[in-house]
């Protein structure tokens, strides 16, 4: 690969992508411009633009953008319509953001004239392929720089020798070995690495962030109403929020009662296990309230085939495929399903619980009238079941007719 002219770095503003900003200039002598995305991460974004000032980047080539309306419309509420987990629990809070992330990547790229663009994650992990992939099926002629997998800087002491060398501000607690890795957006929270490397220890309770420890949660449960419009959450306690506004309230609420944590060893898509601990208490409630809703207004058969398809729609996200036509298609589906998932859902929040205890709709296919245990008003004649049983049976009795014939 040719060396770049002008790349543009996802930048958080912190010793790694600090390092690697300076590492760009010196390795390629490009000029760099850095994009720092608001995603609803809790930390304060202006000393990124300070310290990108302080390491040589141009005051216009510095792009610090608040993105959290469109994360959670654009990308986290298309994934819940699918109630997608991976491996079954997780909620995929990282994977979703980086689609979003690539996707202003390359159009600050186009807007700036730049001929590669540049991430931080590592040779180890899931990120590289996420971002890059997103990248390439947005620019196929973009150049995407990944310094983890290029330089030499391959210890912690290496980096903080080169943040010296360079001037580079290391944080007091970067002296040492950090005792976890972080990574925070509107959705989750994610924690890896160091004192959670043993899958068998229990994660110390300074981990966990965004969550209360469920045994310290209020002692009263609390009750919180969602109301849905085609399958996307859009007010709480029957007042419109935006949907950044839906997510920052549900997280308020599901961490304040210890909703959310989940420790899960998930299979890599380069190949390895990992160990993490995610908190993410506004997307349990909301999991928890979508399939409420769905359960009144959606037919058994769409129902089931949409819960078929979740698993390959939750590894393709996890696995860097937003992009793809195939996640395209399967977005298609299910936002098809989703054309009466109207109503509202009252859940219950109690000690790290969060339970459905209630749901209604216009768009209902409940009938009480037809399951009710009373006198049904001949909403429903019980004779009819006899031949539904005997068609249902044919097969299963031919089955046992044959086997019995066989077995004399």
């Amino acid at each position: 690969m040719s060396a770049p002219k002008k790349v543009v770095l996802a930048y958080s503003g912190g010793l790694d992508t600090s390092i690697i900003l300076k590492w760009l200039q010196t390795e390629y002598g490009c000029e760099v411009v850095t994009f720092t995305a608001d995603l609803g991460q809790g930390e304060e974004l202006e000393p990124a633009r300070e310290k990108a000032i302080m390491l040589g980047i141009k005051p216009e080539n510095i792009y610090i953008e608040d993105v959290r309306e469109e994360f959670v419309r654009d990308f986290v509420n298309p994934m819940f319509r699918a109630n997608a987990q991976y491996e079954g629990l997780y909620l995929l809070g990282t994977s979703i953001a980086r689609p979003l992330i690539s996707k202003r990547l390359i159009e600050i790229a186009e807007e700036t004239g730049a001929d590669a663009v540049a991430h931080g994650a590592t040779g180890k992990g899931n990120d590289q392929v996420r971002f890059e992939l997103s990248a390439y099926a947005l620019n196929p002629d973009i150049k995407v720089i990944a310094p983890w997998r290029e330089w030499d800087l391959t210890s912690r002491t290496k980096l903080l020798d080169f943040a010296e060398k360079n001037q580079i501000p290391i944080a007091r607690d970067k002296r040492g070995e950090a005792p976890f890795s972080v990574d925070a957006n509107l959705l989750h929270t994610s924690s890896e690495g160091k004192v959670l490397e043993d899958p068998a220890v229990d994660a110390p309770d300074y981990v966990y962030q965004r969550t209360v420890h469920p045994e310290d949660a209020p002692n009263e449960p609390e009750y919180v109403e969602i109301g849905f419009e085609n399958g996307d959450a859009v007010s709480i306690n029957g007042q419109a929020v935006s949907p950044a506004e839906m997510l920052t309230k549900l997280n308020e609420l599901g961490g304040k009662h210890g909703c959310g944590r989940l420790d899960l060893v998930e299979g890599r898509f380069v190949g390895m296990k990992s160990r993490g601990i995610y908190e993410t208490p506004g997307g349990t409630l909301l999991l928890e309230a979508h399939r409420a809703i769905e359960s009144i207004t959606m037919d058994r058969g769409t129902m089931h085939l949409k819960d078929q398809l979740m698993p390959q729609y939750a590894e393709l996200i996890y696995n860097g495929f937003w992009y793809s036509p195939e996640r395209e298609m399967l977005q298609a589906a299910i936002d098809k399903s989703q054309e009466h998932v109207t109503g509202t859902v009252r859940l219950k929040l109690y000690k790290g619980l969060a339970r459905c205890v209630g749901r209604w709709s216009d768009h209902s296919l409940y009938s009480e009238e037809h399951v009710t245990f009373e006198d049904d008003a001949g909403a429903y004649d019980q004779k009819d079941a006899q031949g539904f049983i005997k068609l249902n049976a044919l097969r299963l009795r031919l089955i046992a007719m044959r086997n019995r014939r066989l077995n004399g």
